[in-house]
Formats: structure tokens, sequence, C-alpha cells
């Protein structure tokens, strides 16, 4: 299945995308979609449902973050090798782990707002794993079958932030709309293999990033064991798995920052595609 919601903040509404493309409002079988929704019982439910019996939604206008209430927002960094070279780092011997502020995520097309004073804003796509049972010391075999789903993330990373103003990297990663999700959450039963899947960003339609989840450093299932070590992952908790190379801060013959004007699309096979548009710092967009 492909879950999401669509409408203004505060006033979303559930809904799912049919076998043609269609979206398909679950509002009168389902309040919304949250945390609880993505567990074994929650999704067969609504796989069980007539879809065809659901309302169709012509315009569903603005897309929100499929589901309500994330929790955690866990990254990965440097987890392709060729984007550590391209960040003149080392490729990890553990995965390197830092945290988003769930106050970073905007639906898939939300306006980007550049902190104040930003000069070094970039741009990363990555394949988000989220989870739909709670997982503590999980195995590495049995890793997959605690996530609910995919679904595409930006994470947005202001590079001055996050490495040169001392500290972790959590600061340049965490910033107000610098964490879209969605469009959709795909479940994991239409991922065949979370390690066979092309990402790519465009930026002013010119392809930086094209890349395969089969190149990552460690694999989905590996990430999910690990990370379940040190935190308890609970339903609705996303883990943000890593960029392939062609970030900003890795271009040739120098660096290239997102300004205001500049259009963002990205996508992962099968899982949709994102747009924003970059703007000039405005708490009007992002509260609004």
């Amino acid at each position: 299945m492909k879950l999401m919601r669509y409408g203004a903040k505060g006033a979303e509404k559930p809904a799912l995308i049919d076998a043609d493309g269609a979206v398909r409002d679950l509002s009168g079988v389902l309040a919304d979609i949250t945390a609880a929704t993505l567990g074994k019982e929650g999704l067969a439910s609504l796989a069980a449902l007539d879809v065809g019996s659901l309302p169709v939604v012509d315009h569903p206008g603005r897309i929100a973050p499929p589901w309500k209430g994330l929790g955690k927002f866990i990254c990965v960094g440097l987890n392709y090798a060729d984007h550590a070279a391209e960040s003149g780092m080392a490729v990890p011997f553990e995965p390197v782990l830092f945290m988003k502020a769930s106050s970073a995520v905007i639906g898939a097309n939300d306006a980007v707002v550049l902190p104040k004073e930003s000069g070094k804003s970039d741009w990363e796509v990555e394949l988000g794993v989220v989870i739909g049972s709670t997982a503590r010391y999980v195995s590495e075999e049995d890793a997959l079958s605690h996530v609910a789903g995919y679904c595409v993330v930006n994470d947005l990373s202001e590079r001055e932030y996050q490495l040169e103003r001392g500290g972790q990297w959590d600061k340049g990663k965490g910033c107000d709309t610098f964490g879209p999700v969605g469009p959709w959450l795909v479940t994991s039963d239409e991922v065949a293999d979370p390690q066979d899947l092309g990402l790519w960003l465009e930026v002013n339609g010119k392809r930086v990033q094209d890349g395969n989840t089969r190149t990552m450093v460690f694999g989905v299932a590996s990430l999910v064991s690990y990370i379940s070590r040190f935190m308890t992952l609970y339903p609705g908790d996303i883990i943000s798995t890593g960029t392939p190379p062609g970030v900003g801060m890795g271009q040739k013959p120098s660096a290239v920052y997102l300004k205001p004007g500049d259009t963002m699309r990205l996508g992962i096979d099968g899982l949709g595609e994102q747009r924003q548009t970059v703007h000039a710092w405005n708490p009007q967009l992002i509260d609004g």
C-alpha cells in the first residue's frame, strides 16, 4: 500500500494511493494515519479494505507527512563510501548516528525555508525506513520484520552550522523545514529489496545526485539492528539512511549551496517524488 495524508496544516486527512494512482480518502474508516496505524494489525486492516469503494480525491492539494506523530528522526551519516570521499571524510567503521528535530519535518512539497544568514544549506536525497513495531536489541535477521515501510527523505543540511560551529552535527541538520518526508509511506510488502532502489535529486532541473541503495556501507537490516542496541525503536520512528554523492558541498570545481528561488526535485524508485522551492527566512512559511 501507499499511504499518505493531505490537506492544510492542522486539518490533514488520511488517504491511500490505489493501483491506478488515484488518491482514495480514508476518513470514513480511519481518523488519521498515526504510529498505531503502522503496526501489523493496523496495516492488515487497511489492506483488507475494498479500495474501489473509497471516495476519490481529485484535487488533494497539499501533501502532508504520511503519518501523524513522527517520533524519533534518526539519521545515518557517511553511509555511502563515495559520499564520504566527496566530503573529505573516512568511511566509518560503525554507523555514524545523529538526530533531526521533529520540528524539521514537513510535507514532500512544502516550502524549504533557509535559516537566518544561512550561506551553506545543502541537499541530500535519502531512503527513509519507518518503524512499525517496537525493536530493542533485534538481530539483523529479524530487523526487517520491524519495518512498516519506506519513504523519500530530503536530509537538508546547513554545512556551516554542521561542521564549522563546534559540537555535533545536529545544529546543522535540525533547522525548521529541513526534513521533508513523503509523499507516501510505501509498506514493506511492496518493496522487494530495499538494497536495490535508485535514488536521485535535481536542483533547478540539473541532475546532481544519481545513486542506488545497493552501495550503502551499512544496509537497512544492519542499521535497524545496530540502532536498536542504543535506543528502543518505536512505531512511527524513522531512520534516514544516508545519501549518495552529488551534494552541494562536493560539487566541483567549487561547492554550490541553496539560495532563495532554487527548486529541488528528488525521488526513489517506487516511493514517489518530492518537489520543493527554497525561500529566505520567513516564519510565516514555517508556521502557516
